[in-house]
């Protein structure tokens, strides 16, 4: 009841905020640094990676958050009203922030930046308030255009640094372009028949697509419903009947249910392994590899490559 109540005082504070300077988007004044807030890990890390030198980013969700279930703490009242800009995923990532954001002018969701014909939404659409799939970072190329939304936001508060911002955004589109090849050819070392990858939720619809792969979730594109035993069953018999080698676990998202797929792939007479843990929703820890975008990538695939392919992960 207390976590309850904190998160509804911090609602009524940020909504009754809303009217005041502190959520304008305005230029920084003086010399010093851009005070940015970003969402998630990885949004952190991309806006660490324009910002440079220029900017002083904090994150609000670390290493195993689930940012489908988070909630904002007195804490994160304070960092976003101190901060001059805040930068989110958008498509309904942050689920009970998004009415916060939408209502802050100094609140850029960077999938913004992607054209609208390139993301992912079924003809029989998702649960909730789901419109598109809000996982686009494991396409990618998508996560390409993310950079230009956050270096127009940066120059809007910091116009003096505009050019820094545009070259840091062009070598790193180039980094990002090296890594979108690199996946593809790593991925094209699987057989094609074995090219099928089970996660706890529907987190890499756009990974299968942009890379060839045939993905299955336990859950949905949010990890707020429940898995049911139907739903474990039906995922169990898919696995048994197609001989698929692994299935992997994901790290902001509890692992028993994965384990309750295996027992029951098990039961049917076949054999099952966890591949590894896969970075979903959050990227690593921080000052480790998977702690950066590109680390969290590079060990993604490098676990589903093995894992396929019958091997240990790493």
């Amino acid at each position: 009841m207390r976590a309850v109540h904190l998160w509804a005082l911090a609602l009524a504070l940020l909504l009754s905020a809303c009217e005041v300077e502190d959520f304008a988007l305005r230029p920084v004044e003086g010399d010093r640094p851009v005070r940015a807030v970003a969402t998630t890990n990885f949004v952190t890390d991309l806006v660490q990676q324009i910002g440079g030198e220029r900017a002083q980013v904090t994150g609000l969700m670390g290493a195993g958050v689930d940012p489908h279930l988070y909630k904002a703490s007195a804490g994160d009242v304070r960092k976003l009203t101190q901060a001059d800009v805040v930068f989110y995923g958008g498509l309904f990532l942050e689920g009970k922030l998004v009415e916060l954001f939408e209502k802050m002018p100094k609140a850029i969701a960077i999938t913004d930046a992607i054209p609208r014909g390139l993301l992912i939404a079924p003809e029989g659409g998702f649960e909730g308030t789901y419109t598109y799939d809000p996982h686009v970072w494991f396409d990618v190329s998508l996560w390409a255009y993310t950079a230009e939304a956050v270096r127009e936001g940066l120059s809007k508060v910091d116009p003096a640094g505009a050019g820094y911002y545009a070259e840091r955004t062009r070598q790193y589109q180039a980094r990002l372009r090296a890594l979108d090849a690199w996946v593809k050819e790593e991925i094209g070392r699987i057989p094609q028949a074995q090219r099928v990858m089970v996660t706890a939720h529907d987190a890499f619809s756009y990974f299968g697509r942009r890379y060839g792969l045939e993905v299955r979730g336990l859950q949905g594109v949010s990890t707020v419903a429940e898995t049911g035993t139907r739903d474990v069953q039906e995922l169990a018999a898919f696995l048994a009947e197609r001989g698929i080698r692994a299935i992997f676990v994901e790290s902001s998202v509890p692992r028993r249910s994965v384990e309750a797929v295996v027992a029951a792939v098990r039961a049917r007479g076949k054999e099952l392994r966890i591949g590894g843990e896969l970075f979903s929703d959050a990227a690593g820890d921080p000052g480790t590899p998977e702690g950066t975008y590109v680390g969290m990538v590079e060990h993604n695939v490098r676990t589903i490559v093995s894992a396929l392919l019958g091997g240990e992960h790493p």
